[in-house]
């Protein structure tokens, strides 16, 4: 990986992660933690958005909407853990 591509999965993660925490209302992570949020969102819906037949597309907004697809899903999950 260079350089590059790593800061563009973190401003991918960044933007997915913050618009996951607008979609989400109160389970936020703060900005350290919705960025990874949307890191691992991005992995998250990379595994399993084909496996549901899902296909948005190529490119950077394709990206962000993927990331921020499986970060809202991840912040879910975590808000239903953190609630039990």
């Amino acid at each position: 990986m260079t350089v590059e591509s790593i800061i563009i999965i973190l401003v991918i993660g960044a933007v997915a992660g913050w618009l996951a925490g607008l979609i989400v209302k109160g389970i936020g992570f703060g900005l350290i933690g919705n960025i990874i949020v949307g890191i691992v969102g991005a992995l998250i819906a990379g595994w399993l958005l084909p496996r549901l037949g899902i296909a948005i597309g190529g490119g950077i907004i394709a990206a962000i909407i993927n990331a921020t697809i499986g970060a809202v899903i991840l912040l879910v999950i975590l808000g239903l853990i953190k609630r039990a």
